[in-house]
């Protein structure tokens, strides 16, 4: 008789069940994560508060300086580096730059500290506003928020060229109703480098490089599109025409036209965007989506005639594409203009 004992193979786990079990560990390591940052953020916005109001602010400031860095030495003796007197102003002006505890408790369960670090470094409240709502609400990584920041996207926005007041109203908007506005979404100018196009170029190479680099396309889009159609066929009174590309917006909950161009705006392109438009209102959109809008891109933008026109009436949106992308302080020169522009269109629009 074999002595030997033989060896019983254990059965395996149904790939079913361990599936789900991984995806719930992995689930739970993520909640968790996500708590121990948001405690951890308004942590250090509790701690920047109370350093500025018992410490730095008032008649103590002569001497905060000094115990703000004791202060530092000893808690970063206790509980390492990340106490230390760096950090600790960095808090301070947290608190100060984020002064509503409701409002950064609602953003900490969607940002790290790493974002608000960024966020800090960025000196307009309504620019700073803005990125901080949209970082939280379309779950930017802290990579991807540096990205928008260095291509100035918030000074891109047609949001940016707004009265401060309506600024302000459509950021509240947003935060409080989860309500996204085209002026939020709607960029000027939009940087289609990923596009490799170079030196001269027709509508039909710009059309197909924008197929070929689509998910790139809808990212520089922003937030909520989705493609629908390329040469949308729309036909009128026997005639057949076509829309270069459509797009959903699931934000807006609208259908987006959008027309390619090679060279500057003419005043034509008007009459043609708006029959695309109302063929769309009639013929495609649904009953609880709003009226469509149209964007047509061009190489360059013939200011006063779009003034005159009144596009943003019929649900138009111009705006310039850049197949590279600028040096930052170029960009930002311009951009300044455009916003300048508007300011004053809006003072001459006053009674």
């Amino acid at each position: 008789m074999n002595g030997r004992r033989s060896t019983i193979a254990s059965p395996a786990a149904p790939p079913a069940l361990l599936g789900d079990i991984r995806a719930l560990i992995e689930a739970a390591h993520q909640r968790a994560a996500s708590a121990i940052n948001a405690e951890l953020t308004l942590l250090f916005w509790r701690i920047g508060q109370r350093i500025h109001t018992e410490v730095l602010a008032g008649q103590r400031a002569g001497y905060g300086e000094e115990i703000l860095s004791t202060l530092a030495e000893q808690l970063a003796r206790d509980y390492g580096r990340g106490f230390g007197e760096k950090n600790l102003r960095r808090m301070v002006k947290f608190a100060i730059t984020f002064p509503d505890e409701p409002i950064v408790a609602t953003l900490s369960r969607q940002l790290s500290w790493s974002h608000f670090v960024l966020l800090l470094a960025l000196k307009e409240p309504m620019q700073r506003d803005y990125y901080a709502q949209m970082a939280g609400a379309q779950r930017w990584s802290v990579r991807t928020l540096r990205e928008r920041i260095d291509s100035m996207l918030y000074e891109r926005t047609a949001l940016s060229k707004k009265p401060d007041e309506t600024i302000a109203q459509e950021l509240a908007a947003m935060r409080d109703a989860q309500r996204m506005s085209p002026s939020l979404v709607m960029r000027d100018p939009y940087i289609l480098d990923f596009l490799g196009l170079r030196d001269t170029w027709q509508e039909g190479d710009l059309e197909a490089a924008i197929i070929r680099e689509m998910e790139s396309f809808l990212l520089e889009l922003g937030a909520g599109f989705s493609f629908v159609a390329r040469q949308k066929r729309i036909q009128i009174d026997d005639e057949d025409f076509h829309l270069d590309l459509l797009f959903y917006n699931r934000k807006l909950r609208r259908l987006v036209a959008v027309e390619l161009k090679v060279g500057d705006f003419k005043a034509a392109y008007k009459g043609q965007m708006e029959l695309y438009l109302r063929w769309l209102d009639k013929h495609e959109r649904e009953p609880e989506e709003a009226s469509p809008l149209g964007i047509i891109l061009c190489t360059g933008k013939k200011r006063e005639q779009i003034e005159l026109l009144e596009l943003d009436k019929s649900g138009i949106h111009v705006a310039e594409y850049l197949t590279t992308l600028p040096p930052r302080a170029v960009l930002g020169e311009k951009l300044q203009q455009a916003t300048e522009r508007a300011r004053l269109q809006i003072e001459q629009r006053k009674p």
